[in-house]
């Protein structure tokens, strides 16, 4: 018997590793209950109506754990999800959400399952959709609070009002940041631009950029939460990040001694206390006790030229480094009319930097 029990636990575990939620995936499921949505509009009459409720999307892994409960497969409408949360039990909505099938239903997940939660009914929800791996939702009739849980994934929603005025905050500490970014930018390219080396600016410039890209992270799923309210943010977030992890990775892919990619990744896992600290950037870029600078490749100023990505490369491999082939005779290794336009491209540069 404990055997069993034993498998029966590893079985559960390994669903619940198997349940990792991809932020793509979770921000889909926040734009069903996003403002002006119906279930959206449901939710709200709910905790309006003073009730508490739990809601779950229907697929094949649900009906083992079904007890009880009675079909009446009828079309969603907000007024009557309201009006049958006034029942115990969970209500059961179709996989598209679109039709109710089932009310005052008990859900039986394995009470095996890791939970954080204390109350009957929001221990429910989590273990459910760690389970059966579909959207659980729980209004706290005490709290007056709508929690969503995904797979493993959870997370409260909060009021339209409160996510706007802190994603106004947030935009203008983004917009201040993409300030710093560009004035690091600029210097390093009057830097590059004359042969010389500077991995300390390339270093602030990395961390810079990273660090928009993590806060531009978490605003972007608060966008996706207020819905068409968020239409004007998400255009001044799109214009904040333009260009922002194109000129980082490229910075990168100049300055790093191991795989860009390589380095990129390890980047990307640094909370924001780790990008803050440059030995855990020169660690990312295995720069940590090289006695020199690296090589300047030139990737990221060969790109602001009309080149292809195939034949910066090409470019690279057969001259070497920046400074070399901003030396070179280029008709060596281009074609004359792409030789000439590229030498009237870096001049430009030059001038402008």
């Amino acid at each position: 018997m404990t055997e069993k029990k034993e498998i029966q636990q590893k079985i559960i575990e390994k669903k619940e590793a198997n349940n990792k939620v991809p932020d793509e995936e979770f921000y889909a499921v926040l734009r069903l209950v996003s403002p002006g949505t119906s279930l959206r509009t449901a939710l709200e009459g709910i905790v309006n109506s003073g009730k508490g409720a739990l809601i779950v999307a229907e697929n094949d892994e649900l009906i083992p754990i079904i007890d009880g409960g009675f079909r009446v497969n009828a079309k969603f409408s907000p007024q009557k999800v309201v009006e049958l949360s006034k029942m115990d039990g969970a209500i059961v909505l179709s996989k598209d959400m679109k039709k109710i099938n089932l009310v005052n239903a008990q859900l039986s997940p394995s009470i095996r399952i890791k939970t954080s939660e204390t109350g009957t009914r929001h221990k429910a929800a989590e273990r459910t959709a760690k389970q059966i791996g579909s959207l659980v939702i729980a209004v706290s009739e005490r709290r007056k609070e709508i929690t969503i849980f995904y797979k493993n994934r959870k997370h409260i929603l909060k009021n339209t009002s409160d996510i706007l005025r802190k994603s106004s905050e947030n935009i203008q500490i983004l917009e201040r940041q993409r300030e710093l970014f560009e004035n690091y930018l600029e210097r390093l390219n009057k830097i590059e631009i004359r042969s010389y080396v500077s991995l300390h600016q390339a270093i602030k410039t990395i961390q810079k950029g990273k660090v928009i890209q993590k806060i531009s992270e978490d605003l972007k799923k608060t966008i996706i939460e207020i819905g068409n309210e968020g239409i004007l943010l998400k255009t001044r977030l799109k214009e904040i990040l333009m260009d922002v992890e194109k000129e980082t990775n490229l910075i990168v892919k100049d300055y790093a001694n191991i795989d860009p990619k390589r380095s990129v990744m390890i980047l990307d896992a640094l909370s924001y206390e780790e990008l803050l600290d440059k030995d855990k950037v020169f660690n990312a870029l295995d720069c940590i006790g090289k006695p020199a600078p690296p090589e300047l490749k030139g990737w990221r100023i060969l790109s602001k030229t009309s080149l292809t990505e195939a034949e910066i490369a090409k470019l690279i491999r057969e001259v070497g480094k920046l400074e070399d082939i901003l030396k070179c005779n280029l008709k060596e290794h281009l074609e004359e009319d792409k030789a000439n336009l590229l030498k009237a491209e870096l001049d430009r540069l030059r001038l402008e930097n």
